[in-house]
């Protein structure tokens, strides 16, 4: 039975990727960093794209038959 592992996938991907959107949000509102060390720019926009990508595989996963 497939199902139960992509279920599993996806709700872990679709959380992940909600969890770091918002992180980075919240991060980027109070003007904090968001990766130590790292240009405030790149690191916003990165973990933005990564979060995103985490999402939509997240979705994605769960509209496979």
């Amino acid at each position: 039975m497939e199902s139960g592992p992509a279920v599993f996938a996806g709700a872990a991907f679709t959380l992940f990727g909600v969890g770091l959107l918002l992180w980075t949000s919240v991060r980027v509102r109070l003007r904090e960093p968001v990766a130590e060390g790292a240009n405030p720019v790149t690191a916003a926009v990165l973990t933005s794209l990564f979060g995103t990508a985490f999402l939509i595989t997240g979705l994605w996963v769960f509209t496979r038959p």
